[in-house]
């Protein structure tokens, strides 16, 4: 197949640190080539994803002309190599002069979804756009708009090294963007008062700076709470495959959270409370636990020991690896194209 894939311009793909869309992208971008397929990459100038590069014009998704720029590039890109698919990770409005198109498009959403623009972009497409949300959480209240798939988010395994056992006094993580809605000062309170050490790391927003200096950087003391910033992928895979659970008490409803999948492909548990998609990509029980309150989630550290750090991993493997992503948009792809044939001329 000829498939063009598209990611938001601000970061490149893959990405260098933070950027957990582009990391997915780059995924399946790399899968579908070494699967055969021919895959063109619209995205930042900087990628060196998988696939032939096309680097957007504009570099910024809220900006209407840079949009207006990226459109234009899209449009001229299906015309030029007659794609058998276009499957979006970035803006709807991207696609918008193809919407019509008889070529089979596909909106992957990672972040909130409103029903007004799925609406909007199904009518125009004349049903040739079909959506995939990476939760069940996240479509409940577009699901009746067109025809949905859920494919949730993944990781690849080989980037992620599995550790069977940890030292007893391993410490707590907390990895992501260092801000309030994140709850890194929940961490700092459940490290507090299970007795155990915590690490924290991830970017801090330039406008989020004060409240962290006031609610986070105030509690490390470099010894029992550290921060230590961003952290690349080598860095991320020993930090959560050295930790005793990795920590999510997030105060907003994150449509996935990528980062638990890393944890439990080390095989660290995962700690979260239930906002968003957190009860779906974490079993209760058995890759970690889910609860509705600092409290409970403080009782979760005192029963780790429950928790086996195989299940972890075995989970990721089967829903949630680079093989298992790659697969279903695989067979997605295949279902949007019949009965239409592959490499037909789609004006």
């Amino acid at each position: 197949m000829k498939i063009a894939l598209t990611a938001d311009p601000e970061l490149p793909v893959p990405p260098e640190l933070y950027g957990g869309i582009e990391r997915v992208v780059d995924m399946l971008a790399r899968g579908l080539v070494a699967r055969g397929h021919e895959v063109t990459l619209f995205a930042h100038p900087d990628s060196r994803s998988a696939g032939r590069l096309v680097p957007w014009p504009g570099r910024r998704s809220t900006d209407f002309f840079a949009s207006l720029a990226n459109a234009a590039t899209l449009t001229r890109g299906q015309f030029e190599t007659r794609f058998d698919l276009v499957h979006s990770f970035s803006r709807l409005a991207y696609m918008m002069p193809i919407l019509p198109c008889r070529v089979p498009k596909l909106m992957t959403y990672q972040r909130a979804v409103t029903p007004r623009t799925v609406k909007l972009g199904y009518q125009l497409s004349r049903g040739s756009l079909g959506f995939t949300a990476i939760s069940d959480w996240m479509m409940h209240e577009v699901k009746h708009i067109g025809s949905w798939t859920v494919i949730p988010n993944g990781v690849p395994l080989d980037t992620y090294q599995f550790v069977a056992e940890v030292e007893e006094d391993a410490p707590l993580v907390f990895l992501g963007r260092v801000e309030e809605i994140k709850g890194p000062h929940l961490a700092i309170e459940i490290a507090r008062r299970s007795g155990r050490r915590l690490i924290i790391a991830g970017n801090i927003p330039d406008d989020k700076r004060a409240w962290v200096e006031a609610n986070v950087l105030c509690a490390v003391d470099g010894v029992r709470i550290r921060y230590i910033g961003p952290v690349n992928d080598r860095e991320k895979n020993q930090l959560l495959g050295s930790a005793a659970a990795f920590l999510m008490p997030i105060l907003w409803d994150e449509p996935f959270g990528i980062v638990m999948a890393e944890a439990m492909a080390c095989g660290t548990p995962v700690l979260g409370l239930a906002r968003g998609a957190v009860c779906e990509v974490v079993a209760d029980g058995v890759t970690g636990f889910v609860r509705n309150d600092v409290a409970g989630l403080i009782a979760g550290v005192a029963r780790l020991g429950e928790i086996s750090r195989a299940a972890c991993r075995a989970r990721v493997e089967k829903l949630y690896s680079d093989q298992a992503v790659v697969d279903a948009y695989e067979r997605l792809y295949r279902a949007r194209l019949q009965p239409a044939q592959v490499g037909e001329p789609a004006p």
